[in-house]
């Protein structure tokens, strides 16, 4: 066999593939790989186990603190899983950062309380929980209530369709159900703790945020910040001035965030701390246009608008423009960052027949926001949110300028003055002060923060009535207001620049979801030299890859071994990374063992002239001479060609032993 291959190895076949013949035959093996990648899929649970064995054999990624028993939800990334990630975001930039000139920042992981208490986290950043009684376990309520509710509508044949409609309303309204709601629901169903059959407490607020202290004193609250959009906001004011004062502008990050889960479960799904790369798009609320929104209108892709959710229909193909045009999606801007993570995602290579942007229904909705989708991939967990694309109004700035008293505003000059009534609210201090006392401020507060629609009502009901109910947030009550303790009148001004605060338009990407999506979408299973035996394989792009390529001398000869540190020298000067395997398995063996990390292409050093180069989805190989291969190599793995662009330029070489005839030898 070793004399065969090195005869073989000795020769370059000059006859050059066909084009078509070329792409032909890749349809066709992309055709099969697809059949046997849907064929495992249908078992959506063989195929997990099988994705996440080799994850976690060829260290990808491994439960944290593995030899003292682990921590549920906290994940260590490898050496192949840090180099993914490591591509993910570099992509990310490139993709976002750069082509879009936007502003990158990196803020503190550790958030004063203050922040999280203008932004609403401290309040409201909760889920309800619910305690085994006996031995405290704690679980998510509505996670309980919607595994009970599936678990009916997918097994339970002898269902009324009263009984139906009621679990898939349920399903439905999940996110809307209070806690009382909650709790009578589960004690109406008999739900009970998973692992013990116990009985559960009522549910209850659980805020998902890690508390911690800053300085020696412990009398500063700080949080592990649960997302990295705050620093972005507070820093609003110097980076409006950093871009001159002009308007769009984007600014972005990415960081790690924390969230303390109730039950964390799915892997890199649902974590304890995670990897977020997040933008804020500052825009004028008068004018949403986006001038590059051309270059993605033309795009279809799967989309599920609410309506669609709503009356049972499915998620259909959409042209991003007419979405954009029927008001479908809110406005030009949102649009467009929703075609710019459709190409970033398949870019990546995500499925685009299992990615979907899902509008979400009103009661998932915050009060604020104008619009909101998300990016939906498919794996064998279901439908996975992984990106959420938001059009959050003003409401962030215009809290943390309440919270902090300063003004987190823009500014448009007009070239003219222009006449203009606005609403003038002019409180009492004295007459507040009196009647309210040490709450004075608060209730100040509130009145200046009034909108005008609020203000100009207080007002009719002052003139009227004498007095009114006012709820004051910050003090959790009414309280009376008297026509002596406030002014309110429509007054007309000459201005000669318009001050506003900015809508915010927000792409926020969890890097761990996709990355797992990424994962399961490039894994198959090929067979050996027998229909038992199975190879897998990670199918990723080049720009995601690990590793490019491997470098492997066919036999361990002196000879050889100076070549392959030859290329290997070339490949790092070209910024090319690579492993040599100079162990003595067979080539085949050594092919699989590529083939399972994702490593696109394989040089084979079998020779001191010219070398093959192997390609790991097709398995075909060509002969490139030793000081052109790195350049190949790099032309393939940056994008520049195809392999079917390769093949074509360069001779193809033929093996008499095959591939899977080395590779069953594993």
């Amino acid at each position: 066999m070793l004399l065969r291959l090195l005869s073989s190895a000795s020769r370059a076949i000059a006859a050059k593939p066909h084009p078509p013949q070329t792409l032909a035959a890749a349809a066709v093996g992309a055709t099969s790989t697809t059949r046997k990648l849907a064929a495992m899929a249908g078992n959506r649970e063989a195929f997990r186990v099988a994705v996440g064995n080799t994850l976690e054999r060829r260290l990808f990624y491994v439960p944290s603190f593995k030899i003292y028993g682990g921590v549920a939800g906290l994940y260590d990334y490898g050496p192949p899983g840090c180099a993914v990630k490591a591509n993910v975001l570099a992509f990310w930039r490139q993709h976002f950062v750069l082509e879009e000139g936007m502003l990158e920042v990196d803020c503190p992981c550790v958030t004063p309380e203050v922040v999280l208490k203008a932004s609403g986290h401290v309040e409201k950043f909760t889920d309800l929980m619910v305690k085994d009684e006996k031995t405290g376990s704690c679980y998510r309520a509505d996670h309980l209530l919607k595994d009970f509710c599936k678990e009916k509508l997918e097994n339970d044949n002898t269902l009324s369709p009263e009984k139906v409609e009621e679990l898939n309303h349920i399903l439905a309204v999940l996110d809307d159900l209070s806690a009382e709601q909650l709790g009578a629901k589960i004690k109406e169903y008999g739900i009970v703790a998973p692992d013990t059959k116990n009985l559960l407490s009522d549910p209850y607020p659980f805020n998902l945020m890690f508390q911690t202290s800053i300085g020696p004193s412990g009398l500063s609250a700080g949080y592990m910040r649960p997302e990295t959009a705050q620093g972005i906001f507070v820093n609003f004011k110097d980076l409006y001035y950093y871009n001159g004062n002009k308007l769009p502008f984007a600014a972005a990050q990415i960081g790690q965030a924390f969230r303390n889960e109730i039950s964390p479960r799915q892997g890199l799904l649902r974590v304890r701390e995670f990897t977020l790369a997040e933008i804020e798009h500052f825009v004028d609320p008068e004018d949403k246009s986006h001038p590059k929104f051309s270059d993605v209108s033309d795009l279809e892709f799967l989309m599920f608008p609410r309506e669609d959710q709503l009356t049972g229909r499915s998620a259909t193909r959409l042209r991003l423009g007419e979405a954009v045009s029927e008001g479908t999606v809110n406005n030009e801007t949102l649009g467009f960052f929703i075609g710019r993570v459709y190409l970033f995602l398949t870019q990546l290579g995500i499925d685009k027949d299992r990615l979907r942007f899902r509008q979400h229904l009103p009661n998932e909705m915050a009060h604020y926001a104008a619009d909101c989708w998300d990016a939906e991939i498919e794996c064998s967990y279901g439908w996975i949110e992984c990106v959420g694309i938001a059009d959050r109004s003003a409401y962030d700035l215009r809290a943390h300028s309440d919270k902090s008293g300063v003004p987190l505003e823009a500014h448009e000059k007009f070239a003219e003055p222009r006449e203009v009534e606005k609403l003038v609210i002019t409180p009492s201090k004295k007459e507040l002060g009196l009647a309210f006392k040490g709450s004075q401020k608060m209730v100040l507060e509130a009145l200046e923060a009034m909108g005008e629609t609020e203000a100009l009502g207080m007002k009719a009901a002052l003139e009227s009535k004498g007095d009114v109910e006012f709820k004051v947030c910050t003090l959790g009550k009414d309280v009376t207001i008297k026509r002596n303790m406030v002014s309110i009148n429509m007054e007309k001004k000459k201005e000669h620049q318009r001050k506003f605060t900015p809508s915010v338009i927000e792409p926020s990407f969890g890097i761990g979801r996709i990355i797992y999506c990424l994962f399961e979408h490039c894994f198959y299973q090929r067979t050996g030299k027998t229909d038992d035996e199975q190879l897998n394989v990670f199918r990723f792009p080049p720009l995601v890859a690990p590793i490019k390529c491997t470098v492997f001398p066919l036999v361990k000869v002196e000879k050889f071994d100076v070549v392959a540190k030859k290329i290997s020298k070339a490949l790092t000067t070209a910024g090319i990374s690579h492993i040599i395997d100079i162990t003595g398995t067979s080539i085949g063996k050594r092919y699989a063992r590529t083939d399972e990390i994702g490593v696109p292409l394989a040089i084979t050093v079998d020779s001191t002239t010219s070398v093959t180069v192997r390609d790991r989805d097709s398995k075909d190989q060509i002969r490139v001479e030793v000081d052109e291969v790195a350049l190949v190599v790099k032309e393939v793995t940056d994008g520049q060609s195809t392999w079917a662009d390769i093949m074509w330029r360069y001779p193809a070489h033929t093996a008499l032993a095959t591939d899977e005839e080395e590779a069953s030898e594993t």
